[in-house]
């Protein structure tokens, strides 16, 4: 039995990632998930509001992340680069939890509904990063653009790092990054 709520949380995504990738998502009970990870289902429901959340885990931690990155950046730094700077930082959590991301993005690539919610949590995140911009001053359209766009290149970036985890995820932004400026330079 888990000792502290932290570890059961820890065990609770674990068991669900196992189950999900065994039977699939709409397969998997909450009940289920809490029996293989020794809690009971309330103790899942104290810990994730439904079997979606446990895909989702760590989502408000990436933003807070995101946010405080994009308003600490040096000054000086045209939106695109302020945000460079934000997904490096925000970047170590998917580092740090680089086991749940690939089985988790398999899941959700395989399941519609998922794909649903990832889509939701993508544009709430963009909000976010875009509400920050905005707080540095850069006026409301630009920073809505700068965000889509910067959300768009951390993502490639990332899966450019999970298929080739020989460099680390900085050197996937800087690569992603410069692309997108080869794109809108001309040769």
């Amino acid at each position: 039995m888990p000792r502290s709520g932290a570890e059961a949380r820890r065990r609770l995504r674990q068991a669900a990632l196992e189950l999900y990738r065994e039977r699939g998502f709409d397969r998997t009970t909450t009940a289920e998930i809490a029996a293989r990870a020794g809690v009971n289902e309330r103790t899942f429901f104290r810990h994730f509001p439904d079997k979606r959340e446990v895909l989702f885990d760590g989502e408000a931690d990436l933003r807070d992340a995101l946010t405080t990155a994009v308003a600490e950046a040096p000054d000086g730094l045209q939106p695109l680069e302020i945000l460079l700077h934000a997904f490096q930082k925000g970047g170590r959590i998917l580092e740090e939890n680089r086991p749940f991301s690939e089985p988790r993005l398999e899941i959700i690539a395989a399941t519609p509904t998922l794909r649903e919610r990832e889509l939701a949590k993508a544009a709430a995140l963009t909000d976010a990063i875009a509400e920050a911009l905005q707080q540095r001053g850069v006026p409301a359209p630009h920073a809505a653009l700068a965000a889509q766009i910067g959300w768009t290149v951390f993502h490639q970036a990332a899966q450019s790092w999970l298929d080739d985890p020989s460099h680390p995820l900085n050197t996937h932004l800087h690569q992603t990054f410069t692309a997108l400026q080869s794109l809108t330079t001309k040769p």
